[in-house]
């Protein structure tokens, strides 16, 4: 091959995998909400995560990709291994949409495509307009990048040593699977190594009967993103990975043996070998998910014996996993997750707080200690997740949401901090042996019990998006800072009339200080929530 051949061969393959990233980023904003409401639903059953695989992959255009997202899902807890075999199964089919849609050689009206796609991009004065501008654009520039293959390759028909190649890969099956392996591992895709294999085959350089062993190596080959994936996660995402390379190991030990049954299946079904290789690629995928899937129990205990080892402590985030951001509308989702889990944790803080100082107890203000260390922990692993999420494609909604969370989160961390202070007036309290006035006691129990309802219906709000109990936590706030001056002035007439001593007067005003401004923060969370729904 000449370097020119090779330039225009990879330049080709750059646009191939450029235009299939644009066009599933496009289609998942478009499917951003559905995405959600099929994730809520797959916990149901195996046959609605195999659904759920194939629909997403095929909005993604990568199988790598939506098993990579099952790893975090697992890692993170929101999947176990039976529905994860389920959707890996599922986007094994899914996958298949990129080859089929490449078998259309629509390279000739590819470029007036990507001329729609991008004037909906630049000049679309609705949202849904740019989402249909991106997946056109998407979709003409993978055509283009297939003719830049495909081009690139014409040379080659004259080459006896290529010829060679393809005749040694047709006689040795072992070798083809070698192959397709080794450049789907390369590549990491193998929707883009199929769409080149496919190239090949528009120049008529390869024969279906010897595409089919390279067509199995490839399929073995995309297990490598997920395995590379899970080293350093959990126990069931490396053992979810393994199950994605068992199914495609035995589908390859399935089928090898009888590709020629197969090559004569196919070819039954008509088109050239750029279609005859889509629906090999198809036919085989829903054949080996039809064998295994009712053998998905068979297959969590074969990955359980390759991957031995008891599940590990969890870790500080519960719903959320970097590799969920494969999916960006269904990280958005998890995010509100992980943030409200945030403000349950600070809430817990705050209620050993004030049990703790008014019961003089150390073990609970300990329980506090403890709570808010997760707190920082917490809004140090979600701030940086989300981060990188408000650098994924989202939409514009979901740019303001994460904009929110980013705020929420802050609010959240300064709730535990002020209910650390607290905690610390209660030491305070223990180690000066203060004494504070019955009166006294039952007005801060009362002011707490009032923050304490705020910080929990704002958390539920956040988490489920209501608009009344977010506008009514916005207008309790104003209780809030006036129960602060009454019993502000309170305390001041009781000093006065000689009722408390200074010292315990000073940590008595703290405490009120402290959950106004816990309230103070509750309100910001309302109003973040309240700009959310708007």
């Amino acid at each position: 091959m000449t370097t020119k051949m090779v330039f225009e061969l990879l330049g080709g393959l750059g646009l191939f995998i450029y235009g299939m990233n644009t066009m599933g980023a496009g289609l998942q904003k478009a499917a951003g909400d559905r995405l959600k409401r099929l994730l809520e639903i797959l916990t149901t059953n195996r046959l609605l995560g195999l659904v759920f695989g194939a629909v997403i992959t095929s909005l993604i255009q990568s199988s790598s990709a939506t098993t990579v997202m099952v790893v975090g899902f697992v890692n993170a807890g929101l999947m176990n291994l039976m529905q994860a075999t389920g959707v890996i199964m599922g986007a094994n089919i899914g996958t298949t949409v990129t080859s089929q849609l490449v078998a259309f050689k629509l390279t000739d009206i590819a470029p007036v495509v990507v001329a729609v796609g991008v004037g909906l991009l630049i000049f679309g004065t609705r949202k849904k307009y740019r989402q249909l501008g991106e997946i056109l654009t998407g979709f003409g520039v993978l055509f283009i990048g297939m003719q830049f293959m495909s081009d690139s390759m014409v040379p080659l028909r004259e080459s006896e040593t290529f010829a060679v190649i393809m005749t040694t890969f047709g006689r040795n099956r072992l070798l083809g699977i070698m192959a397709g392996f080794v450049v789907t591992a390369i590549i990491q895709s193998s929707s883009a190594s199929i769409g080149l294999l496919q190239a090949v085959a528009a120049n008529e350089l390869i024969t279906l009967d010897t595409a089919l062993p390279i067509l199995l190596g490839m399929n073995i080959g995309t297990c490598v993103t997920a395995l590379l994936s899970s080293i350093g996660t959990g126990i069931s995402a490396r053992r979810a990975a393994m199950i994605h390379f068992i199914i495609k190991v035995v589908g390859m030990m399935l089928f090898i043996g009888i590709t020629v049954p197969l090559s004569r299946i196919v070819g039954y079904l008509g088109g050239d070998t750029v279609r005859q290789i889509a629906n090999a690629h198809t036919l085989y995928n829903i054949a080996n998910t039809a064998i295994l899937f009712p053998f998905a129990s068979l297959l969590v205990v074969i990955s359980k014996k390759l991957v031995p080892g008891q599940q590990e402590e969890e870790g500080v985030l519960k719903y959320l996993d970097n590799r969920i951001l494969e999916t960006p509308s269904i990280a958005v989702l998890q995010a509100v997750k992980e943030v409200a889990r945030m403000g349950e944790v600070a809430r817990e803080s705050l209620r050993y707080a004030v049990d703790g100082f008014v019961k003089e107890d150390e073990r609970l203000l300990n329980h506090c200690f403890q709570k808010e260390k997760m707190v920082n922990a917490l809004e140090k692993e979600i701030t940086q997740f989300l981060v990188l999420l408000s650098n994924s494609s989202l939409s514009s909604d979901e740019n303001d949401l994460i904009t929110g969370l980013f705020h929420t989160v802050n609010d959240i961390e300064r709730i535990g901090d002020h209910s650390e202070n607290i905690a610390e007036l209660g030491q305070s309290k223990i180690d000066g042996g203060l004494v504070f006035s019955e009166i006294g006691i039952r007005d801060l129990t009362s002011m707490s019990d009032y923050v304490y309802s705020m910080v929990g219906d704002v958390i539920i709000a956040l988490e489920s998006k209501d608009f009344r109990l977010a506008r009514d936590v916005r207008d309790r706030e104003d209780g809030v800072d006036r129960m602060e001056r009454e019993l502000r002035e309170g305390h001041i007439g009781r000093l006065n009339n000689y009722q408390c001593v200074p010292s315990s007067g000073v940590i008595f005003l703290d405490v009120i200080s402290n959950l106004e401004r816990i309230g103070d923060h509750c309100s910001n969370i309302a109003l973040s929530i309240l700009d959310r729904v708007k």
